[in-house]
C-alpha cells in the first residue's frame, strides 16, 4: 500500500473512536493496532483469555502518545455486550467505528455430539452479540449523522467449514447475511455496513482448533502458498472504514483469503 494511501488513512481517521470487539489477540488486535497508527482512539474488548495480551498492546499504544481503552467482557452475555459499547461511548464522548470481530469455534462438534446448549453457546458468541453491540451503537450513529460497521465473517460461511465446525460456520453465515440486511435497513442513516471474511489466518484459534498437518494441508492449496497473518485483515478494515476510499461500498462481504476461495 503507498505511503500517499496511508496519508489519506490518517486524514481520514485521525481522532475518530473505534471499538474493536475480540481484540486482545490476533485479527481483532491487528486491527486495533492498525486504526492506532492511523491516529483513531481505539477502545478494544477482551475476554479472560486475552488479559495479557491487551495488556501489552494499551500499554504500547499509550506508551507512544495513543489513546487505548481495554474493556472486559463476556460477549456471550447480551447485557456484558451492552455494557461494552456504553462504555467505550461514555468514555471517548462518541463512537465512530464498531468492528465486531468477537467469536470463537468454542469446540469441534460432529452432528451426533450437538446439543440445544452448544448450539446457544456458539449462536450467542458469534451471532447474537453481532446484533445487540450494533443495536447499541445505533443511537450514537443516528444522533452523529454517520456510522461505520465492520462485522467478521469467515470462509467457512461460503464452504460450510471442515468437520466439526457446522455450528460455527452456520454462525457466520448469520454474520454475512445480517451485514446485507443491515446495510439495506441503516443506509438511510448514513450508517454503512460490511464485513471481512478471513480465510486460514494463522492465528491462536487453529492453535485450539486445528493442527499444524491440517494447516500445511491447506496451506499447499492455497494459491498464494501461505496461510494469512492478522495484519492481512488489518488493511481492509482501514478501507472500509475511510469514506473517500469506500463511501460507496455497503452491504459487502470482502473475501480474505490468499485465494482460497474464489467465486
Amino acid at each position: 500500500m503507498s505511503e500517499q494511501n496511508f496519508d489519506l488513512f490518517r486524514a481520514e481517521l485521525s481522532g475518530k473512536v473505534v471499538l474493536v470487539t475480540g481484540g486482545g489477540s490476533g485479527i481483532g488486535a491487528a486491527i486495533a493496532e492498525a486504526f492506532w497508527r492511523q491516529g483513531a482512539r481505539v477502545a478494544i474488548h477482551y475476554h479472560h483469555s486475552d488479559k495479557q495480551d491487551i495488556s501489552a498492546l494499551a500499554q504500547r499504544i499509550c506508551a507512544a502518545g495513543g489513546e487505548a481503552l481495554s474493556l472486559q467482557a463476556d460477549f456471550g452475555s447480551s447485557p456484558e455486550v451492552t455494557a461494552t459499547v456504553a462504555k467505550a461511548i461514555a468514555h471517548f464522548g462518541r463512537l465512530d467505528i464498531l468492528v465486531n470481530n468477537a467469536g470463537s469455534m468454542i469446540a469441534r462438534r460432529t452432528l451426533e455430539e450437538v446439543d440445544d446448549d452448544f448450539i446457544e453457546q456458539v449462536f450467542a458468541l458469534n451471532a447474537r452479540s453481532v446484533v445487540t453491540a450494533c443495536r447499541a451503537a445505533l443511537p450514537i450513529f443516528t444522533l452523529q449523522g454517520a456510522g461505520c460497521i465492520i462485522n467478521v465473517s469467515s470462509i467457512s460461511a461460503r464452504t460450510g467449514g471442515s468437520p466439526g465446525s457446522s455450528i460455527y460456520s452456520a454462525s457466520k453465515a448469520f454474520v454475512s447475511t445480517l451485514t446485507r440486511s443491515l446495510a439495506r435497513e441503516l443506509a438511510e442513516r448514513n450508517i454503512r455496513v460490511n464485513a471481512i471474511s478471513p480465510g486460514t489466518i494463522d492465528t491462536a484459534f487453529h492453535e485450539l482448533f486445528s493442527n499444524r498437518e491440517k494447516l500445511e494441508k491447506t496451506r499447499v492449496g492455497i494459491p498464494l502458498q501461505r496461510l494469512g497473518e492478522p495484519n492481512d485483515c488489518a488493511g481492509t478494515a482501514l478501507y472500509l472504514a475511510c469514506p473517500s476510499l469506500s463511501g460507496y461500498v455497503t452491504g459487502q462481504v470482502i473475501e480474505i483469503n490468499g485465494g482460497q476461495l474464489m467465486a
